[in-house]
Parts: C-alpha cells; structure tokens; sequence
C-alpha cells in the first residue's frame, strides 16, 4: 500500500478538523471548566473540539487507508459569492431584519453552485426561513427583528 498525502482528500480534511479541535481547546483553556451539570464557559468549547480532534483523527487514518484523491479544481464563483452572502447576512440582520437577511444568505448559498435552480432555491428558501424563525426566534426566544422597522 503506497501512501500519498498531499492529494488525499479525507487526510486534508482530517487534518482540518483536528486544527479547529485544538484551537477550540486553546482558546478555551483559560475559561472555568465547570462540571457537566453546573457548565462553565469552558467547558462546550472544550468539549467539542475534543470531539472535533477525535473524528479529525479519524477522517485521517481513512484518508490514509484509502488514498482517495482530490478531483476537480476549484470553483471562483462560489469563492466569491459564499463569504460574500455572509458578509451580507451580517450588514442585513441590523438594517433589515433576520427574514431579508436569512433569504440573502440562502438565495446567495445556492446561486454559488453551478446547478442553480430558481424555483427550487425559492421554495427551500421559505422552508428554512419558516423553520429557523419557528427554531431560533419563537423556540429560543432569540432578540432579532424579523423585519426593520421603517
């Protein structure tokens, strides 16, 4: 079994995950840990990039195990479009509310992929922004407007 890492996909994405886990953990260490019944605020980052590091781990030695390559290039235009539709969720959520705002980052998501269909962005747009007003406003009570007040 010959080992190539510099093109294996699962061994990158590993390593990815076991980045994130330790600086999770990092920047975690100088918060109160707390117990499991009584949390601190260290202890959920603490946690999770424990897990992240475990599956990190994981993903590695299938990487390695499998020696599955990296296919295809890389696509500009979702390079561009997808941390641009973030960046405008977070202008939007102030001026005009968590609804535009959430339907801008959907719609935008979607138009970064190459098989962009109106119709069915439009719908699944109205199902999760249905869903996360019902999840994140009304279930958790979460302070956001869902429209600017004019």
């Amino acid at each position: 079994m010959k080992l190539t890492i510099y093109g294996s996909r699962d061994f990158w994405a590993g390593l990815m995950l076991i980045g994130f886990g330790v600086l999770a953990v990092l920047i975690a260490r100088d918060y109160p840990f707390g117990t499991t019944l009584r949390m601190g605020p260290g202890y959920f980052p603490s946690v999770l990039g424990g897990l992240l590091i475990l599956g990190g781990l994981w993903v590695v030695v299938k990487g390695l195990r499998s020696g599955e390559q990296i296919e295809g290039s890389w696509s500009l235009r979702a390079l561009i479009v997808v941390p641009l539709s973030l960046v405008l969720f977070g202008f939007l959520m102030e001026r005009a509310g968590f609804i535009p705002a959430l339907a801008v980052l959907i719609l935008g998501s979607a138009a970064a992929g190459t098989e962009f269909n109106f119709v069915e962005v439009a719908l699944l747009t109205l199902f999760l922004v249905a869903l996360c007003v019902v999840v994140f406003i009304w279930g958790l009570g979460l302070p956001y407007p869902l429209f600017a007040e004019f």
